[in-house]
């Protein structure tokens, strides 16, 4: 099997066993997570590990070569039923359509995200938010550091609030580079996400705003929203120097609902 697609494998089966406990701590206690959608299957390493603690795994992979590999791997698990393997890019793929397929409660997701569109993956994943429970996934360690940073720090930016506006976000543990085969030239995390109910109103539209309060990294929010918003507005409500990585989600709300009314 080739790396067509770019892929790192996580070989190290007690970091695989680390994830898929956190992805299913209900394992341990003789009781079994119902659903585990996984992103990215790969070879089957993580698969086997959350087929330990799941009745149920629907495991999402694009690369053909791997999906008629894992027909083999888990030729049981297929004829159990315990395992669906989808074909298909996640980027394409409608999780709630996925996951509503079956009568079993919220899911849980579970992954080792691409570097490359860990974005807009989490996107794909909070569009279908009400549907999952809980999600663990592996992102390289400086995305992990955006996803959870707070204001005032470097790495808070727009990820920082695409994610924390809709879930509690938490690292959870590091994973180097060794873990992998081939090894990646970066570090990577483990971060878990649980879904929170939206206290911001016209969340879409907040999120396209927030986008263009981090547009240019440099900039002050002045000159950000220049253009899209009435110019004494801003004035009124920012400062000079203001900048969107000192605003807090909240503060960032208060900001849109201020200038949206």
């Amino acid at each position: 099997m080739g790396r067509r697609l770019g892929q790192h494998f996580l070989n190290r089966k007690s970091t695989l066993d680390r994830i898929a406990e956190s992805a299913c701590p209900e394992g341990g206690s003789g009781d079994r997570t119902p659903l585990v959608i996984e992103i990215g299957a790969g070879r089957g390493a993580l698969t086997e590990s959350l087929l330990e603690r799941a009745d149920k795994v629907v495991a999402i992979e694009l690369d053909p070569v791997l999906i008629h590999y894992l027909r083999q791997k888990f030729r049981d698990a297929l004829d159990a039923g315990r395992l669906i393997l989808v074909e298909s890019d996640i980027l394409k793929t409608d999780l709630g359509a996925l996951i509503g397929k079956d009568q079993w409660g919220r899911a849980v997701i579970a992954g080792n995200l691409p570097y490359y569109i860990t974005s807009p993956i989490l996107e794909r994943l909070f569009e279908a938010r009400g549907k999952w429970k809980r999600a663990v996934i592996l992102v390289q360690a400086e995305v992990a550091a955006r996803i959870v940073a707070q204001p005032g720090c470097r790495d808070y930016g727009y990820l920082s609030v695409l994610v924390q506006a809709q879930a509690r976000a938490e690292r959870l543990f590091e994973v180097p580079k060794t873990s992998f085969r081939p090894p990646p030239k970066v570090d990577s995390a483990v971060v878990g996400l649980e879904p929170v109910d939206g206290p911001i109103e016209y969340l879409p539209s907040f999120l396209k705003f927030a986008g263009n309060c981090f547009r240019y990294k440099r900039k002050t929010l002045r000159n950000n929203l220049a253009g899209l918003y009435d110019r004494s507005a801003i004035e009124s409500l920012v400062g000079p120097k203001d900048r969107a990585e000192a605003l807090s989600i909240a503060e960032l709300a208060h900001l849109f609902g201020a200038l949206t009314r």
